[in-house]
């Protein structure tokens, strides 16, 4: 343990380490109330790596305290389908972190309460020098801090489906829970809009305003996760393991309390903490000893803008338990799922229309020596490039009203959008005459399987491909985002060429992900489609925010209807994204009309030449299903064709839901 300098504040320490690569800063309640700082990793995990067999990777500690380094980073929620046999999640919207980012620090920065910054390191091996040559850069930064980098951000806005597609989502999760299918849910949406400049500045101005328990920055090449977050969800000392579940939520203003005393006696709150604690009192149960789980008595606890229930629940792990089983048995926060657990799981992925990503996930540390810390990842903004996204969500109950569980995240999202000078998020406006979900002639719980790969068809025509530069950059962009690698296209390339000499009328350009975190790549012919003897019928089907904007290799979705018929994929209140196999336009008058490419639906390469085209006057638009029905036509555009379609029935005849498994 080296001293580098005294009189430090957490900014000084954080724009010590923030330009090098994969920063972080834990600040609050971490660590006894230190400020932890790193960067420039000795490791750092892969995506396809387990996460959590990692975080058992550790070297033995050394003879001495403090914090020294280990594992830091954030475990994104989808992981949950790595612990639990689970249908996929509604594809990312917006700003969305990867599946988990995970570094191994073999030094850090500590700041004490004193103002006293510390060098701390975990003495590997062959490391004394260059852990010496970076307390010296370290000592230099601290004496002489880098000066503040600007940001900006917003407006932001409720993803679609927006508020009064939550309010349908929560309506949908009511009547599960009265059909006894589960008792609670916690539904989420997202908020999002444009960023740029140094995400760690943004953060620095919410610890600054709003200091929080959990405070945590995790950086990455183009992107972060800026957290406020005021929920532990483990802390492991020794054997010892404890989890504090927030379960309810009253807005807080300053002086006041008495939104304190209205949470502590309101029983909607307190029935969903009891179920929530029984959760964690579950999940401690499978890794800690018989007999030593305790549960505290409920406590509300003042956080910036809000007040929170909170219940302490603790336990002895076995001996045999590592860190890889207890977040294994714990994963995810059960305060922000559901019970029963598995089920509310399910549910989660069936109503919400964008995926969580970092949002109610996990942000901490795994050490040697000071052990596991784990926050729950709500109140928690992620950066991707220039955009920024919020999740905020709440817990649903039998007696839950959807206008208070919309009115309740946005309470939820106030004081960290105020903290960065921002104005409450914008809604698309509600529809006068909205199609619930049971206006649709159908729903289904359907998700691609990943695992198949991501494709491309290629029309061929007079022996060469038509817009192939257009098809690889989407199918390079696809796989970039999916895994962070693309795969070499060139031999693809001259493949496709091949077959358009040879007189094929189309191509099939497939990319699986291989074990070794690559892609394989296959070319195929394709044969030309069979000429249609009347308009595609269109059959809605309800798929919470669409099929997103990766050509799926798993088609499943195809084989639901037959005939030539093709499921038209809606979200809630019956807006229209696409048909299974092609983008939707409707003729109006002169005007061709198709809906935003905003992630919910594929960005189809003749869609693009045909809205860039100055000869058709075309527009994106949001469309919904009685919009579609008054349309002097409707068609359907895909790389080898473009064909007119129709409704299979009027929607005002419409019957439902039936439901589709694929």
């Amino acid at each position: 343990m080296v001293l580098l300098a005294e009189n430090v504040t957490l900014s000084d320490v954080a724009r010590a380490v923030g330009a090098d690569p994969r920063p972080f800063v834990l600040a609050g309640r971490w660590a006894d109330g230190s400020v932890i700082a790193g960067s420039s990793p000795l490791r750092e995990l892969p995506e396809d790596e387990d996460p959590f067999k990692a975080l058992d990777d550790l070297p033995a500690p050394p003879d001495h305290g403090g914090f020294g380094g280990g594992w830091v980073g954030l475990l994104g929620f989808e992981l949950s389908a790595r612990v639990e046999d689970l249908p996929a999640f509604a594809p990312p919207r917006g700003a969305t972190a990867p599946p988990h980012r995970l570094a191994f620090y073999d030094h850090v920065l500590r700041l004490d309460a004193q103002g006293r910054c510390w060098l701390e390191s975990l003495g590997l091996p062959g490391r004394e020098a260059a852990v010496a040559a970076r307390a010296e850069v370290l000592r230099a930064r601290l004496a002489a801090p880098p000066a503040a980098r600007p940001w900006r951000a917003g407006p932001l806005g409720v993803l679609p489906p927006g508020g009064a597609g939550h309010e349908d989502a929560v309506s949908s999760v009511v009547d599960r829970i009265h059909a006894g299918e589960i008792f609670q849910a916690n539904i989420s949406l997202r908020i999002g809009g444009p960023f740029t400049g140094a995400p760690l500045e943004a953060w620095l101005t919410i610890m600054d305003r709003a200091p929080a328990a959990y405070g945590a920055f995790i950086g990455w090449d183009d992107g972060a996760v800026l957290s406020a977050s005021p929920e532990l969800f483990l802390r492991r000392r020794g054997r010892h393991v404890e989890t504090l579940p927030m379960k309810g939520t009253r807005p807080r203003v300053k002086g006041d309390d008495a939104g304190a005393r209205e949470l502590a006696s309101a029983a909607k709150d307190a029935a969903e903490n009891v179920m929530i604690v029984d959760l964690m009192r579950n999940d401690l149960g499978r890794v800690c000893a018989y007999g030593s789980i305790e549960v505290g008595a409920p406590e509300v606890e003042a956080h910036p803008g809000v007040w929170q229930l909170v219940r302490r629940v603790s336990g002895t792990l076995r001996e045999e338990v590592g860190d890889a089983e207890l977040l294994r048995a714990c994963f995810p926060p059960g305060s922000v799922v559901g019970a029963p657990k598995v089920q509310a799981l399910k549910v989660i992925a069936a109503e919400e229309a964008t995926a969580r990503g970092a949002h109610c996930g996990a942000i901490g540390y795994v050490s040697p020596i000071a052990g596991l810390e784990l926050s729950v990842a709500i109140r928690t903004l992620e950066v991707q490039g220039e955009e920024l996204a919020l999740g905020v969500g709440g817990g649903i109950v039998a007696d839950s009203e959807p206008g208070d569980e919309r009115r309740e995240c946005l309470v939820k999202a106030a004081p960290l959008l105020r903290a960065l000078g921002l104005p409450a998020p914008t809604e698309p406006a509600r529809r006068s005459a909205p199609i619930s979900p049971p206006a649709l002639l159908t729903t289904t719980t359907f998700r691609p399987d990943p695992a198949a790969g991501i494709f491309e068809t290629v029309l061929l025509a007079d022996g060469a491909p038509v817009a192939l530069d257009a098809h690889l950059t989407r199918l390079h962009r696809s796989a970039t985002r999916l895994r962070g690698t693309a795969p070499d296209l060139a031999v693809a390339a001259d493949e496709v060429h091949a077959l358009a000499r040879e007189g094929a009328a189309a191509a099939r350009i497939i990319a699986v992900p291989d074990t070794r975190g690559g892609w394989t790549v296959t070319v195929m012919a394709r044969p030309a489609p069979a000429p249609l003897a009347a308009p595609v019928k269109l059959i809605p089907v309800l798929l919470p925010g669409g099929l997103g904007e990766h050509k799926w290799a798993d088609r499943s979705i195809l084989r639901g209807p037959a005939d030539g018929a093709s499921w038209l994929l809606c979200d809630r209140g019956g807006e229209v994204l696409e048909a299974a196999w092609a983008n939707v336009w409707l003729r109006e008058g002169d005007l061709l009309v198709t809906p935003p490419a905003d992630g919910r639906l594929l960005p189809g390469v003749r869609r693009a030449s045909m809205l860039a085209d100055p000869a058709i006057a075309t527009a994106e638009e949001p469309i919904d299903l009685p919009r579609l029905e008054r349309a002097d036509e409707v068609l359907l555009s895909s790389a080898l064709r473009l064909v007119p379609a129709a409704l299979s029935e009027p929607v005002r005849n419409a019957v439902g839901p039936r439901h589709y498994h694929p």
